[in-house]
């Protein structure tokens, strides 16, 4: 399958762009930047219809889609394919399970948990899809909604794309790119404008959950900073925000400083597991804990009623506003998630992969949700503050920085939540830059440095639009409308790996399986042995075969074993078969034949004359093996007598030793 890019490459200082795609990837994306500047309020109307139509006409679709990827992520994890290695079977993990395990860890951290792990459990609670609002009932369902939103689905979706990438790029030598997995489909037109289209694609949702991350992180930070210092809160502080922080990660993704990139996420995940101690300390801990145990149990029980749940009967807008925004936030998310879960998962074998990439981020995920979850319920509901309600209510940026108001040392707490927030934004920047970069780069060479910030600008500036145009409303309806596209992409890519690992399976069964003609019993020339090999014999030639060679050795077993006392005779029939049957009285007879069996010949094969003497056109046969339970799939055209004689005894005591376990 390693084939390079056969896009013609231009020369000079543009020569690692992939024009084909980075065209309508930046084409598109600045003119939705133009109209969003230009004309928001209709562009403003326009997201939000986009927003209704793909929940309300789509959003079965979406909600099957993702179904399906779990379901296929699982699937292939248990079968037989779990066995397969992300790279060559002599390959192993470049990491240790504690080092993999930390950066899966780190790959579930996000600013999605900083802006969600409040205010989406007080916004279930005191607005409820179904039942009443603001009670016991509506805080247990806050927490299973919340729970099923950041649960196994998000993963399964990140593995489809990780899985996909690390298949074809570790194990076939394709570009690490989303078209690679479509290989099976479509083959070498990969390289061309299907492939491109695929790619576009992925920059598009990529750059669109980047905006959208961005744009949740700048309206905290712009929260957080007027609850420490006053500031206003208003669209065109958060755009200054976004500029400042974007020339940060711009200046990041120039130089390039892996060390500096890696150090920030390691102060990130630092900065989040203090907070997330402090919280869990000083909060109603035993509540926590027990909380902790329940959801988790209440997540397991109700995740296949909660999977398949448009809410049909009980006709919502709430769906689109947070399970599709979900769905769509984390398919958008998925090239750039995907392909770094890619990068550090070589040499692990799929089972090792699905189970490690589905689960070991969830665990941390749940604490963070029921830390911060239960204790602002618990806040609301037995402690009576139920202003925080209302002021998630009016605003909920500001749910993380109202809520650490009821806990010692709140502004430090609030100072060190913006900051956490900002390195997100930055390292998120950061490295989805990168990686939209390297789908709009040809090869695996270093591309020049103004793309790199071209593209890190622009994604800034796509949040600054979105802002503009509708704000968290906005950011929300095109997260979800970039998203359906690629939805029917993880599909396509879930389709060929399955065909590509079947057709692997095959492969290893064949190698470990078939039968060969027995050393030194085919004769000694061994160029009549590839001669056989390469021939693809008509129908007169396998029945003159069978009744020269096959009949005699079969003739010379049965002889031997009625000399041996036992019951052996040889048969022939009309079509050409002939077979030996030995008898054993009550228990099983032998059975073993040689029949001529059609079959397609090859593409590659030379054209051979004699083909155009085949009655039945472009057929070729066979001299296959047939058992009792039916054919063996393999062939002994060519094999002297003494090799069929061999491979009939074969047979012969595999079918004794069966008798023997039996009786």
């Amino acid at each position: 399958m390693d084939q390079p890019d056969q896009t013609p490459a231009p020369q000079g200082r543009f020569a690692h762009v992939l024009w084909p795609v980075f065209l309508p990837s930046a084409g598109l994306v600045l003119l939705l930047v133009l109209l969003s500047f230009v004309i928001p309020i209709r562009m403003e109307a326009m997201f939000q219809g986009a927003q209704r139509w793909v929940a309300d006409d789509a959003g079965w679709f979406t909600i099957a889609a993702v179904a399906g990827f779990l379901v296929f992520v699982i699937g292939v994890a248990i079968s037989g394919f779990g066995r397969l290695r992300l790279g060559p079977e002599h390959s192993r993990p470049d990491y240790s399970y504690r080092t993999w395990f930390a950066m899966l860890f780190a790959a579930g951290m996000g600013i999605g948990l900083m802006f969600f792990g409040v205010a989406e459990p007080i916004m279930h609670y005191a607005d409820p899809p179904v039942g009443d609002a603001r009670t016991i009932a509506a805080a247990r369902s806050a927490m299973r909604i919340t729970f099923f939103h950041w649960g196994v689905h998000a993963w399964a979706i990140y593995a489809v794309v990780a899985l996909s990438l690390a298949y074809f790029a570790y194990r076939h030598g394709l570009p690490l790119r989303i078209r690679s997995a479509l290989y099976p489909l479509i083959g070498e037109r990969i390289h061309g404008p299907v492939g491109h289209a695929v790619d576009t694609f992925a920059v598009l949702g990529t750059i669109f959950g980047l905006a959208t991350s961005l744009g949740l992180g700048v309206i905290q930070i712009n929260t957080g900073l007027s609850y420490l210092f006053g500031l206003e809160v208003n669209v065109t502080m958060q755009v200054v925000l976004i500029t400042v922080i974007t020339l940060i990660a711009t200046g990041s993704v120039v130089s390039g400083l892996d060390r500096g990139v890696r150090r920030l996420s390691e102060l990130n995940m630092l900065m989040a597991v203090t907070l997330l101690t402090f919280v869990l300390l000083v909060g109603p801990t035993t509540h926590l804990l027990q909380a902790f145990v329940q959801n988790t149990g209440m997540y397991i029980s109700s995740l296949f009623a909660m999977t398949f749940n448009l809410y049909a009967y009980e006709p919502t807008s709430w769906l689109g506003g947070w399970t599709l925004f979900y769905w769509g936030w984390w398919i958008a998310w998925s090239p750039f998630v995907g392909m770094f879960i890619a990068r550090i998962s070589r040499g692990r074998t799929v089972r090792e992969f699905v189970l490690g990439v589905l689960l070991v981020p969830l665990g941390f995920t749940f604490l963070w949700m029921t830390v911060y979850g239960n204790t602002a319920l618990h806040l609301v509901i037995v402690q009576g503050v139920a202003g925080l309600a209302d002021a998630v209510a009016a605003d909920t940026s500001v749910a993380l920085f109202r809520f650490l108001e009821e806990f010692p040392l709140a502004s430090l707490t609030s100072g060190l939540a913006v900051l956490l927030v900002v390195i997100f934004f930055v390292t998120s920047a950061d490295s989805g830059s990168l990686v939209i970069d390297m789908l709009t780069s040809r090869g695996e060479e270093q591309s020049p440095t103004w793309q790199r910030i071209f593209w890190a600008l622009l994604v800034g500036a796509v949040a600054i639009a979105l802002l503009i145009a509708g704000g968290l409303g906005a950011l929300q309806a095109a997260t979800i409308a970039s998203a359906l596209p690629f939805t029917v992409v993880m599909i396509l890519m879930c389709w060929g790996v399955l065909r590509a690992m079947q057709l692997e399976m095959v492969k290893q069964r064949s190698t470990r399986e078939a039968r060969l003609l027995p050393a030194g019993l085919g004769g000694e020339n061994w160029k009549a042995r590839l001669q056989a090999l390469v021939r693809h014999p008509t129908l007169a030639e396998v029945g003159g075969f069978i009744d020269a060679q096959v009949r005699p050795a079969l003739e010379e077993v049965a002889q031997e074993l009625r000399r041996q006392g036992l019951d052996a005779r040889v048969e022939s029939g009309d079509d050409g078969r002939v077979w030996v049957e030995v008898g054993h009285g009550e228990e099983m007879d032998f059975f073993y034949s040689v029949r001529p069996q059609a079959y397609e010949p090859p593409s590659f094969i030379l054209s051979d004359p004699r083909r155009q003497q085949h009655p039945a056109g472009d057929v070729d046969y066979r001299a296959e093996v047939h058992l009792r339970e039916g054919g063996q799939g393999y062939d002994v055209m060519g094999w002297r007598r003494e090799a069929l004689i061999h491979d009939v005894l074969d047979q012969y005591q595999r079918h004794m030793h069966f008798l023997q376990l039996v009786r």
